[in-house]
């Protein structure tokens, strides 16, 4: 089958063999992909294994859209989307019912398991989620970055008199300011371009360009979205003491920091990852939040490696690649 694979580089293969998923899979013939910052991360180094002696190789990507090909009966044909974490089901992490977090996880396209810029796909049935027909394909593949904005919702408590600032103007940032948009009334959106700037003040979001910043500790919520190492410096700097900041951003590389006023300040810090797939697909099946409009580019999975570098442009918000794979086919 094609699939675009990560072996230090990106290439595209014809010859990538066709998973066979085991029991309790599902086989998926994958209809539409996107490209989000931490595929590009891995391009940079992300995962690579440095200091966790394993790197990921294989099949990239995990934001997608796909039709059920085989496996159990209940699910055939049925078009879905999946969760990314694969967990082991019996370690005490399991067991208590973050499966997210089971040390013996396997991530789709990020760690330990092929992903999904390829024809086919073999994920757990336990991961999957069926899409209504009011859903597009397009919008469906908005639903695990939609999930993991609504992920901060579960973490911090959000009160429409909050100042919240959302860092970054990119495809996670613009997911997390809409689904923010209704919870406070002093929401702002700190980013670097233009036209991603406007994008959000269409939605009725507030923005600001970062070199107009004018940085102070005064915000009770800080969201760093910009996949940058100096995101977390310029979120400790406009957080307020005893204020949150909220970890989006993942990026390879260290970053040196002085973490003095996190505890001069007390200010609490919240690591967030992925979320809550049901709330993603009621909103986007309501019309509550719209995300067709961030899709700024696409290309047929044969042009793989133009799509990645559309993608690390800075030009572009949300590239598809489309696969367009028939089941049967």
């Amino acid at each position: 089958m094609l699939a675009m694979v990560f072996d230090a580089a990106p290439a595209l293969r014809n010859d990538y063999p066709r998973p066979t998923p085991a029991e309790g899979q599902a086989l998926l013939a994958v209809r539409s992909a996107g490209i989000c910052t931490t595929d590009l991360q891995i391009l940079a180094g992300y995962m690579s294994g440095e200091g966790s002696g394993k790197g990921f190789r294989g099949v990239m990507g995990h934001e997608f859209v796909a039709t059920v090909a085989a496996g159990p009966e209940d699910w055939s044909s049925k078009r879905v989307v999946a969760e990314i974490n694969c967990p082991c089901g019996r370690c005490d992490v399991c067991g208590r019912g973050l499966a997210k977090h089971c040390p013996n996880r396997t991530v789709l396209g990020i760690d330990g398991r092929d992903g999904v810029f390829a024809e086919y796909v073999a994920v757990p049935a336990a991961n999957l989620h069926e899409l209504p027909d009011s859903i597009s394909d397009d919008q469906a593949v908005f639903v695990e970055p939609l999930a993991a904005a609504f992920q901060i919702l579960h973490q911090v408590e959000i009160r429409r008199s909050d100042s919240v600032v959302v860092l970054g103007d990119g495809r996670l940032g613009q997911l997390i300011a809409r689904v923010l948009k209704g919870r406070s009334d002093r929401l702002l959106m700190v980013g670097r371009h233009d036209r991603k700037l406007n994008l959000a003040q269409e939605q009725g979001i507030e923005t600001v360009k970062v070199e107009k910043l004018s940085p102070s500790a005064a915000s009770d919520v800080v969201i760093d979205a910009t996949g940058r190492a100096d995101g977390f410096d310029l979120a400790m700097r406009m957080v307020k003491p005893t204020g949150t900041i909220v970890l989006k951003s993942t990026f390879a590389g260290p970053a040196a920091m002085n973490l003095a006023p996190l505890v001069i300040n007390e200010v609490t810090v919240v690591g967030s990852r992925c979320g809550p797939f049901p709330e993603a697909i009621a909103a986007l099946a309501a019309g509550d939040i719209e995300v067709s409009d961030l899709i700024t580019a696409r290309f047929p999975l044969q042009r793989g490696l133009d799509a990645l570098a559309a993608a690390a442009s800075g030009e572009n918000i949300k590239v598809i690649i489309d696969v367009q794979q028939e089941v049967g086919a």
